[in-house]
């Protein structure tokens, strides 16, 4: 699967039962400027569409974030958060991440012998890979150092910790 076009979805869509609609060629062209390394949940995809002028209901961007996912177009992603969010899925540039249960910074790292194993793993049973992802769930040294769990204020924020768009 490469980077798609409106034209691809569409056809991607097609083939399924689906009809590409105006508010799903504005989400897949939101993920396609999305810089490298962001990673949008459904509330923040609203935000963004809003920012441009375009209005979508956060009902319909659930569904669409959901069914790109199902097709292989978006990757979901859990972040320890209590919430999902996506990016564009390239399978020629696999890479993983690395999470902070308690500031949700998030580090993006690559690591080909994990590639090779989930293809390997995959063809092995006779599967098209789609997606590989492995997500570490981690603690970062400025929380530990501030004497997480415990110890740490109910008020500490983290300098390096995801910070909301806007």
């Amino acid at each position: 699967m490469a980077f798609y076009t409106a034209a691809a979805l569409k056809n991607e869509l097609q083939q399924r039962g689906f009809r590409l609609t105006p508010q799903r060629e504005k989400i897949l062209r939101v993920f396609q400027t999305l810089p490298q390394g962001k990673h949008l949940s459904a509330e923040e995809l609203r935000y963004w569409l809003d920012r441009e002028g375009e209005k979508v209901s956060l009902s319909t961007i659930y569904r669409t974030v959901k069914l790109m996912a199902q097709l292989g177009i978006l990757r979901e992603l859990e972040f320890a958060e209590g919430h999902k969010h996506y990016e564009l899925n390239k399978p020629s540039e696999h890479h993983h991440h690395l999470v902070c249960v308690q500031c949700h910074q998030t580090i993006e790292f690559k690591n080909e012998a994990i590639a090779e194993l989930c293809s390997a793993q995959a063809e092995a049973r006779q599967f098209e890979l789609l997606d590989c992802q492995l997500t570490l769930h981690c603690v970062c040294l400025e929380a530990v150092q501030e004497g997480w769990p415990y110890l740490l204020p109910d008020n500490w924020v983290c300098p390096k910790a995801h910070r909301p768009l806007g």
